[in-house]
C-alpha cells in the first residue's frame, strides 16, 4: 500500500489533520482529523514508498503498550477507513 499523492499531514491549531493539496484535489472540501496514534502511523507510512499493515502494527507495538494481535487489528481497521476515505491505494 501507499499514501495517494496529494495528501499530507498538517498540524492545524494543535490538531493533526490530513489535507488535500494540489490541483487534482481542488474539490476536496474537508479535513480528516487524526488522533495521536493515527498521526504516528501516517508519518511512518508517508516516509516509505510502500508499507504493509504488518509493518505499521510492528511500529505500533514498539511505540505503545499494545500486543501484536491488537495492534494488527487496529491497523487493519485504520487502513480500511483510509481506503474508504480515498487516502491510500494498493
Amino acid at each position: 500500500m501507499k499514501i495517494k499523492s496529494g495528501f499530507e499531514l498538517r498540524d492545524i491549531c494543535g490538531e493533526k489533520a490530513v489535507i488535500a493539496s494540489g490541483i487534482e484535489n481542488l474539490d476536496f472540501s474537508s479535513l480528516i482529523s487524526l488522533n495521536e496514534t493515527a498521526a504516528y502511523l501516517w508519518e511512518i507510512a508517508a516516509a516509505r514508498p510502500t508499507f504493509t499493515a504488518e509493518e505499521l502494527a510492528e511500529a505500533l507495538t514498539g511505540e505503545y503498550d499494545v500486543d501484536q494481535a491488537r495492534a494488527l487489528a487496529d491497523v487493519n481497521q485504520l487502513l480500511s477507513d483510509w481506503k474508504t476515505q480515498g487516502l491510500i491505494e494498493d
